[in-house]
């Protein structure tokens, strides 16, 4: 572990030197590997496919008894993932923020979520079942690991640094996943006519290899970061039966913040809107837009690499007009996308493309500026816990966008309409930010605001 009695280059006591930062930025490369091949591109359309196989001649399902549509399964685990995580989430948030091994706890959740992303491999034939419990149990691990992480955030950088961090972040995020993807591109396009591979069992392991990717790069922030005193010391007793009434405490000590409730409602509200397009864009391309894999994936692998350029470009324009403006901005683009998306073309791929690139333009900053301003409206010593509630509708882990699309594609029998449908997400979502005076909310936490918001 790095010197506890490190400060930063300024000497400023408290933040973070480059090397913990670079830690920091680390465990972004380290989980974006499950969140990009696994959630976004390869899981959906391959637990699907097994989903199929294991439907009746109604094309239905029936786990615990109850009727799903195959093609709705994936994003119903979605919504019962979140669902969990509503409760799990604030609980490992309250108990982080009074651990002294928090460092330790951020890796033993992304630990258990990277075993659970490996015995994907287990998922084959018409073990749908089997997949959907492991997918739960990943991305509920992988949700709280991401609590512990942002938690850190106000340890990095002083407030008007910390858009900066945030988006290079993001940024170590993008090309960290990306470059698993590439390797997965290469196996998708040389595999099968090379080796006889099947689509199928690439996806397979692909999925399995975000898992020894994530574990394996965890390690680099254990390392270079280090863990810090809690500001309320440090809890005893079962972590559980704290954690529970640590949550009841915070919830009524979050009613005194109520321009910091406004923005949190109005982040779960968009950021649902953004997580369900980034979630369910490779089972759209592969089932409404007839796109085969060898178009979808390296798309998606472009989009990667378009937003490691998006995060550092909004963090620039935030600099210059405020984070604020620039989320809104964001907002927008993010409404005349979906828009395109309802129009594309079947089978066609220079549109097809040219939505990505544009998703990939505003993907990364308008979560990582999101991130950087809910930092400022924590008091502080209470970050994990805040976190804990912010992550639910963050990174994959959205809730009612899944659950809207599920419904409208089995009403509906459309896929077009279920995409379409998720613009009330950013309309609402951005309607409710535009009206939170967000300096103010930072002053009303007890944290000093940036001279630009």
């Amino acid at each position: 572990m790095a010197d506890l009695t490190a400060a930063t280059a300024t000497g400023a006591p408290g933040y973070a030197d480059r090397g913990e930062r670079t830690g920091w930025y680390f465990y972004e490369w380290a989980n974006h590997g499950f969140y990009t091949v696994c959630v976004t591109v390869f899981l959906g359309p391959y637990l699907t496919a097994v989903t199929e196989r294991a439907a009746d001649a109604h094309g239905l399902v029936h786990p615990l008894g109850i009727p799903v549509a195959a093609g709705s399964f994936f994003s119903y685990v979605v919504s019962l993932s979140v669902f969990l995580s509503v409760f799990a989430l604030p609980v490992i948030g309250a108990i982080a923020d009074r651990s002294a091994r928090k460092l330790e706890l951020m890796a033993a959740c992304a630990f258990v979520g990277a075993a659970a992303t490996i015995l994907l491999l287990f998922c084959i034939g018409d073990r749908y079942l089997l997949g959907g419990v492991l997918f739960l149990v990943a991305n509920i691990a992988y949700s709280m690991s991401i609590v512990v992480y942002y938690s850190f955030l106000p340890q990095l950088a002083p407030p008007d640094k910390r858009d900066s961090v945030s988006s290079i972040g993001w940024s170590y995020g993008y090309v960290g996943g990306g470059l698993l993807l590439a390797l997965a591109v290469v196996a998708v396009l040389v595999g099968p006519a090379a080796f006889g591979w099947q689509t199928a069992e690439i996806a397979r392991w692909a999925i399995a290899s975000a898992g020894v990717w994530w574990a394996g790069f965890t390690i680099v922030p254990l390392v270079m970061m280090r863990n810090r005193s809690p500001l309320e010391g440090v809890a005893h007793g079962n972590p559980l039966v704290f954690g529970f009434k640590q949550l009841g405490r915070t919830l009524a000590e979050l009613r005194a913040f109520p321009l910091t409730i406004a923005f949190l409602v109005g982040f779960l509200i968009y950021n649902d809107g953004i997580q369900t397009v980034i979630l369910l864009a490779a089972q759209y391309g592969t089932a409404e837009l007839k796109l085969p894999q060898t178009v979808l994936v390296p798309t998606i692998l472009m989009v990667q690499f378009v937003a490691f350029f998006g995060a550092l470009g909004l963090g620039a324009v935030a600099k210059r007009i405020g984070a604020v403006k620039t989320v809104l901005g964001s907002l927008v683009a993010w409404i005349l996308l979906i828009v395109l998306a309802f129009f594309l073309p079947a089978s066609q791929i220079v549109p097809f493309v040219a939505m990505a690139a544009g998703i990939g333009l505003v993907l990364g900053g308008s979560q990582a500026l999101s991130r950087s301003l809910f930092s400022q409206l924590i008091p502080a010593g209470k970050e994990a816990e805040y976190f804990g509630i912010y992550v639910i509708s963050d990174k994959g882990t959205s809730w009612l966008g899944p659950l809207l699309f599920g419904l409208v594609f089995q009403l509906a029998g459309s896929y077009r309409f279920a995409i379409v449908s998720l613009i009330v997400f950013f309309v609402v979502g951005a309607a409710v930010l535009a009206f939170v005076p967000i300096r103010r909310a930072i002053l009303a936490a007890g944290n000093t605001p940036p001279d630009l918001l």
